[in-house]
């Protein structure tokens, strides 16, 4: 409790993300395009911030406090509808975001954005289940320390996760395609990634983008569908790509969305012989992150015991 204390102490200087959330949304209430990079700043002075403060690490030593905590309320006033992404990196206030000006608070927080729909779904998604709230309340005695630390990491994943399919959304239909494919190379699938590539938007055939090895030594294939949608993805897409599996006399395939898939697909998918795994947008990201797939490691934390063998005298 008191390395807590002392670091608490060493970061009271530095505001906290909800003491930051109205004054970065003041800032962007001009309606301009702004970076996180130049909010940084801007935020920084307006807070009178010194150099050192501005350097100050997180324990990780591998971000600035600040810069992440500025991060962080950007993404809570994005989830709450109040901030949206212009393009990749910038950012700009919505009407929603005036319209709450407009109420002249007098600060923003976590609490206060739940009263949009949206920020709840995002604090609340039944899918979430490893977390109950987007904060993590230390003094929680229902808690062990290694549920908070696995909460506080579910949570960055699941930000993560939102980061992912968005930039995939920025992203080509052909550069799509080729993550697809990077993917299930990473999995385990299609031997090496020269082999993959070539067969990658090969066959012409409707319905499918590509074929891929099930294995190394290419016993069978995986035929691949990969839709880069912002709609869900219906029964007729599904339907379509089944018929060109058979056109392929082929049972297997893997059908990838950055969207999700009504509940008519995924029925027809369980009542075809055809084997059709779905990977909604969900599980995409949850792949990528697990098989390294377009994320970097940023710090490794470890977690130790005591030894009780270790001081065994038997």
């Amino acid at each position: 409790m008191e390395l807590y204390r002392k670091l608490n102490e060493a970061l009271m200087a530095i505001p906290d993300y909800q003491s930051i959330m109205l004054p970065l949304l003041r800032f962007a209430a001009d309606q301009q395009e702004y970076s996180l990079r130049e909010t940084i700043d801007i935020l920084g002075d307006k807070f009178g911030l010194k150099p050192e403060e501005r350097k100050e690490l997180l324990p990780s030593g591998r971000q600035a406090t600040f810069d992440n905590r500025v991060g962080w309320a950007r993404t809570y006033l994005k989830k709450a509808g109040l901030l949206t992404s212009t393009r990749r990196g910038y950012y700009q206030i919505t009407s929603r975001g005036l319209n709450v000006l407009a109420e002249k608070p007098d600060e923003l927080s976590a609490k206060f954005l739940t009263r949009f729909e949206e920020f709840q779904d995002f604090r609340d998604d039944s899918k979430r289940k490893a977390r109950h709230t987007s904060e993590i309340e230390v003094k929680n005695t229902n808690q062990t320390p290694e549920e908070i630390v696995e909460q506080a990491i579910q949570e960055l994943n699941d930000n993560l996760a939102d980061e992912l399919i968005q930039t995939i959304k920025e992203c080509s239909p052909a550069f799509f395609e080729r993550l697809v494919v990077d993917l299930l190379v990473k999995m385990g699938y299609g031997g090496t990634r020269k082999d993959a590539g070539q067969t990658l938007g090969c066959s012409g055939d409707g319905g499918i983008d590509g074929i891929i090895k099930e294995d190394r030594l290419g016993l069978d294939v995986i035929y691949i569908q990969a839709k880069r949608w912002e709609n869900p993805v219906g029964r007729p897409e599904i339907q379509k790509f089944a018929g060109a599996l058979q056109g392929m006399r082929a049972k297997k395939g893997v059908f990838i969305t950055t969207s999700c898939f009504t509940t008519e697909a995924k029925k027809y998918v369980s009542h075809i012989d055809s084997k059709i795994i779905l990977i909604d947008n969900h599980e995409l990201a949850k792949f990528m992150i697990e098989h390294d797939v377009g994320v970097s490691s940023t710090a490794a934390y470890v977690v130790k015991r005591l030894d009780t063998d270790y001081f065994s005298e038997e």
